[in-house]
């Protein structure tokens, strides 16, 4: 095992006032770090190129070259670098417009020391990200692959280049998408490339959890706060204390815990059920709904206010319909891993069994592909998955019901719904939860939607009765 101590992060500090200079030099290598200066922009250029620095810490308005200019040049070069600007309280405007062109945050003259050391603190943070980012980009043009994202279609480089803007900030994310597309996923990504990687990711389903309990489940309860709390329990916003939440199926929530959750993000403060004290939190927020984000506010399923405050960066995951280049990528990815938890050993997908998968319309998404691949590795008998390896539902040359197969003009709305549920649960083998997932519902409504047709079917029962009777 290596003694090897880790190198000190280098940074390069550009002030034009010669004391100010060597007192933040001598100051941030008190720190611990390693530190070269600059007198002007031209100078911090040049020795960039020599020096290699990850920060740089740059006076905003300097003679010659401007920090706003040195940024640019500094992008130009192609190199990683944070820069931090400082300046006076009546530059604070261009410092704000040196961030949207990619500075990463600025500090006010005089200095607050304690904010420059918590702020160089968060700087390697952002380097140690952007260095995941730099591979993950690598893996990207060599696999099709982004972490745990697959796909390299021109939707789904528009997915992780705002998952590259996202991570490196503590700022909430929400993800829409039919179910199967990937929204965890995602989640798991965003929360991998953050500076909160190493805490706590804790996942919630709003749709699987009553309306009676998820308040309960997001922020605890005391002791005989209600019948059944026998003792004190931690909810997700503590368990995900310095870490990231992750609330799937956001718009299930009922409008009296939105309210609730709403306060907690604007205030970073929440109380447990029974409680009396105020407890703060230092979470990300990161949720997913499978409904259209703006359907669902004009709906009044998700309120408009937290919609506006979980909305900071929006993720739109596409349907596998509308990323179909991605197919072999995705198919060969689950040929890989069920070949190795399964010990079979399947190399591909013959033509004419590609072209099935090719031409089906995947209601189910990534997730149903995944189930359909897994199964067709197990049952491949030689080493190419074949036609008659797959289910009636993706081999449709096999005489699968397509789920408009036996409808004609003049089919009620109403009728083609229950048809295509009960198709849809009998390719399940009878599994609502699958079947939620295939038709790009919660269980919830699912449940709701069979109870429904009970309730019609029993209806029309009983008119049939009185008719015979009568």
């Amino acid at each position: 095992m290596s003694d090897k101590k880790p190198e000190p992060i280098k940074v390069l500090v550009v002030e034009d006032d010669g004391a100010a200079r060597v007192g933040l030099q001598q100051l941030i290598r008190g720190w611990g770090f390693d530190v070269e200066t600059a007198a002007d922009g031209d100078e911090a250029l040049q020795k960039s190129q020599t020096f290699r620095p990850a920060i740089v810490l740059t006076d905003l308005v300097m003679p010659k070259m401007s920090g706003l200019d040195l940024l640019r040049g500094l992008q130009q070069q192609g190199d990683h670098i944070t820069t931090i600007l400082l300046t006076a309280q009546g530059t604070v405007e261009s410092a704000v417009e040196a961030i949207k062109q990619g500075a990463y945050d600025y500090l006010t003259k005089p200095v607050d020391l304690q904010r420059l050391k918590i702020l160089l603190g968060k700087a390697v943070e952002r380097q140690e990200t952007l260095r995941e980012v730099r591979m993950l980009r690598q893996q990207l043009r060599e696999h099709g692959t982004f972490g745990a994202l697959v796909g390299s279609s021109p939707e789904m480089r528009k997915i992780y280049h705002v998952i590259e803007q996202a991570a490196p900030t503590s700022a909430s994310v929400l993800i829409s998408g039919e179910s199967g597309t990937g929204k965890e996923l995602v989640a798991q990504t965003i929360h991998r490339l953050s500076p909160r990687a190493g805490s706590p990711y804790v996942p919630i389903n709003c749709a699987a959890i009553p309306d009676t309990l998820l308040e309960s489940e997001l922020f605890g309860h005391e002791k005989g706060s209600f019948t059944g709390a026998t003792e004190r329990r931690q909810g997700c916003f503590e368990l995900a204390d310095h870490g990231t939440l992750f609330l799937d199926e956001i718009a299930e929530m009922t409008p009296p815990t939105q309210v609730k959750l709403l306060r907690v993000l604007q205030e970073r403060s929440f109380r447990r059920l029974g409680g009396r004290t105020e407890q703060s939190v230092d979470i990300r927020v990161l949720a997913a709904t499978n409904a259209d984000p703006p359907t669902a506010v004009r709906d009044g399923k998700l309120r408009e206010d937290l919609y506006y405050r979980l909305n900071v960066f929006e993720i739109k995951l596409p349907p596998l319909r509308e990323r179909k280049d991605d197919l072999p990528l995705l198919i060969q990815g689950f040929i890989n891993e069920f070949n190795l938890r399964n010990q079979r050993s399947v190399v591909s997908v013959e033509p004419r069994a590609m072209a099935l998968l090719q031409a089906y319309s995947w209601p189910g998404n990534v997730r149903e592909l995944r189930n359909i691949i897994e199964r067709a590795t197990i049952v491949a008998e030689g080493r190419f998955i074949e036609v008659g390896d797959l289910p009636p539902l993706a081999g449709g040359e096999r005489g699968a019901p397509a789920p408009a197969g036996g409808l004609t003009a003049g089919t009620t709305v109403a009728e083609v719904e229950r048809q295509l549920i009960f198709l849809t649960l009998q390719h399940t083998g009878g599994n609502k939860t699958r079947a939620a997932e295939m038709l790009g519902i919660s269980l919830k409504t699912l449940h709701n939607k069979l109870n429904r047709l009970a309730d019609e079917e029993k209806g029309e029962k009983s008119v049939d009765r009185s008719a015979v009777d009568g």
